[in-house]
């Protein structure tokens, strides 16, 4: 299921997220270069982990777990119409069109 988050999406104000396979990690493992918030510090690259429920990852502000879900499931007004997103938590989240 989560090779098929592989590629760009797109937040609010700027935001990102860009989901690539972690080949030498093998397997289930993937790099998560992302702008999640507006601040200087809040971008970065992390290591993933496929699970059930989604991506497990860490960064700054601690564990976290990327998912399926919709505009709705985002918390956002901006992406509300949109139906194929991850989330990270409300009012995180990156869609595609």
């Amino acid at each position: 299921m989560t090779d098929q988050w592989v590629g760009r999406w797109i937040g609010v104000e700027g935001l990102f997220l860009e989901i690539s396979k972690d080949e030498p990690a093998g397997p289930g493992h993937y790099l998560l270069h992302m702008r999640y918030g507006l601040d200087a510090d809040q971008i970065g690259t992390f290591e993933g982990q496929a699970t059930a429920e989604g991506i497990r990852f860490n960064r700054g502000d601690g564990p976290q777990l990327l998912r399926a879900g919709d505009g709705e499931a985002t918390g956002m007004k901006w992406l509300l119409e949109k139906e194929d997103c991850l989330v990270v938590a409300t009012g995180e989240g990156y869609c595609r069109d």
